[in-house]
């Protein structure tokens, strides 16, 4: 039996948190069904002024963005360099995000920044980043992209739940992946520390001393988020625009806010999950992302579903990993021509295979 081909791809995640670059050396392989491993993994926090940059990169000027473009493709290359040359770890390309500076589906329009070309000068590897636009194109929503290796990679879990900036849900529905993003997560709990002088409420223990303000949960079950079907996606700038006033104006204190969101959250992602659990047999929920440490919260979200899904928190490389390893297969997919973005989860006219190429890559 032939040897299946073996390819040791860098993952790069540039979150919506944006607490710094999520790099991990991956290697996959596949005979009947894919297979994966992270090498090694670490998280690279941003220098003090490039973090500034890229949260506000979306208030910059065109020339302005443009500059920071360049200047985070050559920072990430030259981290990529490094971290290589210390583990050791030679590979044949980079999958990279890059960093969210606009997301607006409705218009046609997605923007992630870290240029290919600066990235594949600075680090000497092969790049493909870009992996969203395409799919506007073809008239989707361009996120979430993760769902393909929900399919591929952790394809034992019924529903696979990410608590990033903004969280998301990936389950099976009759043959077919279906995703979306289901509400904000870490950007509004870590807006909402940030008054009480903490970068992020700590496994949730700001909140559990709260009590959920049932005025401020009402406003926040409103909105209209939450009344659209089908594929959707939610974006820094929607948060800031519908999500952030209600908070501002709401005169309760950073525990309570804190307690009221954890709920707010709990309920959303509860709901989707029950509405799909279907009645045959208990079902499994995989939880990654930093939210996973958020331990009231995990107790909040379990009480409501516990009867019917059972939770799973995996090791903490995949927690932590997870979206990196999958910018990586989503790199690996493009490289072999396989589509990498679902018609199924972003509405598109079709299933596609995204993401631009930057560099000379071998046969595959």
């Amino acid at each position: 039996m032939k040897e299946a081909k073996r390819y040791e791809v860098v993952g790069l995640m540039s979150g919506t948190s944006g607490d710094g670059l999520d790099f991990a050396c991956c290697s996959f392989s596949k005979n009947e069904s894919w297979n994966f491993e992270i090498i090694e993994a670490r998280t690279v926090p941003f220098p003090t002024q490039l973090g500034k940059a890229l949260k506000t990169a979306h208030l910059l000027d065109a020339a302005s963005l443009e500059i920071l473009d360049i200047q985070f493709g050559h920072w990430m290359g030259k981290e990529v360099k490094a971290l290589c040359a210390a583990y050791g770890f030679r590979p044949e390309a980079i999958g990279s995000h890059g960093h969210t500076v606009f997301h607006q589906p409705h218009k046609g329009m997605t923007k992630q920044i870290g240029d290919g070309y600066a990235l594949w000068q600075s680090s000497g590897i092969p790049v493909i980043n870009d992996f969203r636009k395409l799919d506007l194109i073809l008239g989707g929503q361009g996120a979430p992209l993760v769902p393909v290796g929900d399919a591929l990679l952790f394809s034992e879990y019924d529903f696979a739940l990410n608590l990033g900036g903004i969280a998301n849900i990936s389950m099976e529905i009759g043959n077919e992946r279906r995703a979306f993003d289901t509400c904000p997560f870490n950007l509004l709990l870590n807006h909402a520390a940030q008054k009480a002088g903490k970068a992020f409420d700590a496994s949730g223990n700001i909140a559990r001393s709260g009590k959920v303000n049932e005025l401020l949960l009402e406003k926040l079950e409103r909105l209209p988020y939450y009344a659209i079907s089908g594929a959707k996606s939610l974006a820094r700038e929607d948060i800031e625009r519908d999500f952030l006033p209600i908070l501002e104006k709401a005169e309760t204190s950073v525990p309570d806010t804190l307690a009221t969101l954890s709920e707010h959250f709990a309920g959303c992602i509860a709901d989707v999950l029950l509405r799909n659990a279907g009645s045959a047999g208990k079902k499994n929920l995989l939880i990654t992302g930093g939210g996973a440490y958020n331990a009231f919260f995990i107790e909040n979200l379990s009480a409501k579903i516990h009867s019917r899904i059972g939770l799973s928190l995996p090791e903490n490389q995949i927690i932590d990993f997870k979206e990196a390893l999958v910018f990586a297969f989503l790199g690996v997919l493009r490289m072999r021509g396989e589509n990498n973005c679902l018609a199924s989860v972003t509405a598109a006219s079709r299933d596609n295979c995204g993401g631009t190429m930057y560099g000379f890559f071998p046969e595959h």
